[in-house]
């Protein structure tokens, strides 16, 4: 049998496979464990009786009875997985398609659990549902990787310790809890559409794994926000080929060259925020994809509409008015009324003191004075925000914008 065949097979099916077993076992780890070595026995076994009618359920038997084995033999019984192959048998036909894919469902929940840290529900998101290793979390976020690896295994821990349930929560508890578990794929899908530091602009690798999981939460459940997130990513994903040169440099959005924008992505994004809007139950995900619809809409940057992003952002400050929000919503207005009015909010966002931190703030508020030829307030701001980023290809953006600047 053909290692390519195993191959799809662990790809297509392992994690699924997993989020069963952590329910049948209790325990991450084991389960983990257990999963590898049936495959293991798969390889052997398959190939000289066939592969089994159900591969999926097989695999999860084989790994359920191999960790029994294994904790019998730690409690010093002589049990060996020979001997329970009648129950494997009769085990199979209580593994219905519809349990593991709610599995799935419960492991999300219970990895995005709000009694974790926001740091541990990404790391324990990313490699027990994504199944991205310990060392490409790591590189991902510029960690080293015993350190997420610590991460992990507080947040495994905490999970039994704090007997945080392996479900999805009841009816009542089910909007809480379901922000977390979009917090997490979102903060997931930044960091790889805009990384927060490094010489990456753009990490494919988890942008692709957050749709991936939002694909997949849309399939499992099927509410407005989660079609919402699913469309943001989706529209802001869409510009991936056009935000770098060759060089891996930052392009802006006003100078990017939209035939390169993923027609099909924005189709389907702009598809769904309009089902999500039409239902009444949207979100500030829903909103936020609505306004990367009126961008991935507009034939050319001179022509969005701008008025209609403005008033989204209206929309959307109902729901979390943000510094961050307002800061958006700032650089709108001035796109539409003039860069002074632009200023006006930016100003009033920098008393407040709320952003001083912010490096976009700063790169903001240095691009509306270098439109209104104020070039030695521009000169500054563009250097506070040089200070602050932490992202090579935003560094040596700036640095082209202040060398562009008169003297």
């Amino acid at each position: 049998m053909k290692p390519d065949f195993f191959n799809q097979i662990y790809k297509s099916e392992s994690r699924q496979i997993l989020s069963t077993l952590i329910r049948l076992l209790g325990d991450f780890d084991l389960a983990e464990e257990a999963m590898h070595e049936a495959f293991a026995i798969a390889m052997k076994k398959w190939e000289l009786d066939g592969v089994p009618e159900n591969p999926r359920a097989w695999l999860i038997s084989t790994a359920r009875f191999k960790a029994i084995d294994q904790i019998r033999r730690q409690a010093r019984f002589d049990y060996s997985l020979d001997t329970i192959t009648d129950e494997q048998a009769a085990e199979e036909t209580l593994l219905d398609e519809q349990q593991i894919e709610d599995d799935q469902l419960r492991l999300i929940f219970t990895c995005c659990h709000p009694a974790l840290a926001e740091e541990a529900r990404l790391a324990l998101t990313l490699r027990e549902i994504c199944g991205i290793t310990t060392e490409e979390v790591a590189r991902a976020f510029l960690q080293k990787p015993t350190t997420i690896a610590q991460r992990i295994v507080r947040a495994k821990n905490k999970i039994r310790e704090a007997g945080i349930p392996y479900e999805v929560p009841d009816a009542d508890q089910l909007a809480e809890r379901l922000q977390s578990v979009l917090q997490v794929i979102y903060l997931i899908f930044n960091e790889g559409y805009s990384a927060s530091n490094g010489e990456l602009l753009v990490k494919h690798d988890l942008a692709s794994e957050a749709i991936r999981l939002g694909r997949l939460l849309t399939q499992l459940l099927p509410e407005a926000e989660v079609n919402g997130l699913l469309a943001l990513m989706l529209l802001q994903d869409s510009r991936r080929h056009a935000r770098v040169d060759s060089n891996g440099e930052l392009i802006t959005l006003e100078d990017q060259d939209r035939r390169l924008w993923d027609q099909q992505q924005i189709q389907q994004g702009c598809e769904l925020v309009i089902q999500t809007l039409q239902t009444q139950h949207f979100g500030p995900f829903t909103l936020q994809a609505a306004i990367a619809a009126v961008h991935a809409e507009a034939l050319s940057f001179d022509q969005t509409d701008w008025q209609q992003i403005v008033g989204l952002y209206d929309a959307l400050m109902q729901f979390t008015d943000s510094p961050v929000v307002r800061l958006n919503q700032a650089v709108a207005i001035a796109m539409l009324q003039g860069p002074e009015a632009g200023l006006v909010i930016i100003e009033q966002l920098r008393v407040q003191g709320e952003l001083n931190n912010y490096h976009l703030i700063y790169a903001a508020k240095a691009d509306l004075c270098r439109r209104l030829q104020q070039f030695s307030t521009a000169k500054l701001a563009y250097q506070q925000a040089l200070d602050l980023t932490q992202q090579g290809p935003e560094q040596r953006f700036l640095q082209r914008r202040l060398a562009e600047l008169p003297i």
